[in-house]
Order: C-alpha cells, then sequence, then structure tokens
C-alpha cells in the first residue's frame, strides 16, 4: 500500500501511475522533425499526469546504428541518470524487403536491405500485465498508437477490472492520429500534448552522476536529424 502524501487526505490520496511508453512511436509520431529531441522524458510524464504519482517510466525502445545510433545512445545516457525511468531494449534487425514502386525500372522486383524493430510491442504488453497481476499501480498510461497493443490492454483490464487505462497517441497529423483501436480500448485517450515539450527539454549538458558531463548532441539545437 502507499503511504498518504503529505497534506492529502485518506480520500485525496494520488493514483499510483506506470507509464509505458513505446520510443519509437513517440519520435516517429511527435518529435522527428522537431527541436523536442533533447527530451526529459520523466519531467514531461510529471508534469503532464500531475494529480498521479508517476511510479515509474518505462522507455521501450531498440539500439539503432550509425549516426542515428550515436544520437539515440546519448540521449539513453542521459534518460539513464533520471530515477524513474528504465529502459528496456528490444532488437533492431536487418531485413530483406521487396521494392514495390512498380513503375521503377527494376520492375517491382529489386530487394534491399532495411532495418527493423522488434519486440518492442510484446516487452510492454508482458510488462503491462506482469504489473496488473502485482497490482502495482491504480493507472497504467500507454504512450503508442499501435493497435498491436489492445490485446495487452483487454487482458490488463480483464485480470484488474478496477485499474485505469490511459491511451495518450503521439501523433501531428491527423490519419496517423487516428488510432481507433487502441483508443477505444482504454478508458481515456488523448493525442499526446506537443506545447508542454518545449519546456521539458534537459540542460545541455546533464551530470552523468560520474563527474562527467553527457553533452546534448549538436544537430539537436535545431529541427533536425
Amino acid at each position: 500500500m502507499t503511504q498518504n502524501q503529505p497534506g492529502l487526505f485518506p480520500d485525496q490520496q494520488k493514483k499510483r501511475a506506470i507509464v509505458y511508453i513505446d520510443g519509437f512511436n513517440l519520435y516517429n509520431g511527435s518529435i522527428k522533425g522537431t527541436t523536442h529531441k533533447w527530451l526529459n522524458l520523466e519531467k514531461y510524464f510529471e508534469k503532464l499526469r500531475q494529480h498521479e504519482e508517476v511510479l515509474r517510466i518505462d522507455y521501450f525502445t531498440a539500439r539503432m546504428h550509425g549516426d542515428s545510433g550515436v544520437r539515440q545512445e546519448t540521449h539513453l545516457r542521459a534518460l539513464s541518470t533520471l530515477p524513474k525511468l528504465r529502459v528496456i531494449a528490444g532488437n533492431y534487425k536487418r531485413k530483406s524487403v521487396k521494392c514495390r514502386v512498380g513503375q521503377c525500372e527494376f520492375g517491382g522486383n529489386r530487394r534491399f536491405s532495411t532495418w527493423e524493430e522488434k519486440r518492442t510491442d510484446v516487452n510492454i504488453a508482458v510488462q503491462m500485465v506482469a504489473d496488473a497481476l502485482a497490482e502495482e499501480a491504480d493507472v497504467q498510461i500507454v504512450v503508442s498508437g499501435d493497435s498491436d497493443l489492445v490485446p495487452a490492454l483487454h487482458k490488463v483490464k480483464e485480470m484488474r477490472p478496477g485499474i485505469k487505462l490511459v491511451v495518450y497517441v503521439p501523433a501531428r497529423d491527423e490519419q496517423r492520429g487516428a488510432a481507433t483501436e487502441i483508443r477505444a480500448a482504454a478508458d481515456k485517450n488523448a493525442t499526446l500534448p506537443m506545447a508542454l515539450l518545449k519546456s521539458c527539454h534537459f540542460p545541455v549538458e546533464v551530470p552523468d552522476g560520474s563527474g562527467g558531463k553527457i553533452m546534448r548532441p549538436e544537430r539537436w539545437g535545431s529541427d533536425v536529424g
């Protein structure tokens, strides 16, 4: 049981909340192409859900390769300094994809190599169900628009009918923001607020806890990379 918050009567006790973030969904839906890549996720969600006690933030992602991977790793190091946040990594695997552009000179038969994120949905689902079974929180907050997570939301609600499920869809366009299936599976849903992002950046230099500094990637001071 959670102890009463200072200054609160028993019936005003803050609900316990856990946040589950699909990192690639968040990036592609809300962050890509903006100046908000150097984001302090703990600060953001504590501001967004200040009427609750955010116990933990689980950030699900996969480590990329090349220059993007270097910048991502820098951000993950900064995130690792946050006491309530933990990174849960899936895989980023190479796969072969068939070209579907019928007008190209290869007649649509060309194959090319690309990268694909794996395991994130499964990792989120497993963690949500495990936390529900352990009664870790009163509110589960999912940051994703992916309909693959709908069965996990249904299972959590089946096991713990009293739990509150909240979905934030990261989206800046109407088509991506529709996400009708996952919105319908939640008790409450909303599009992730963009206006709050600008007040929740890390400082340019983040203390690493060992006397060193984690520096914001230079390109992240502008709306590129």
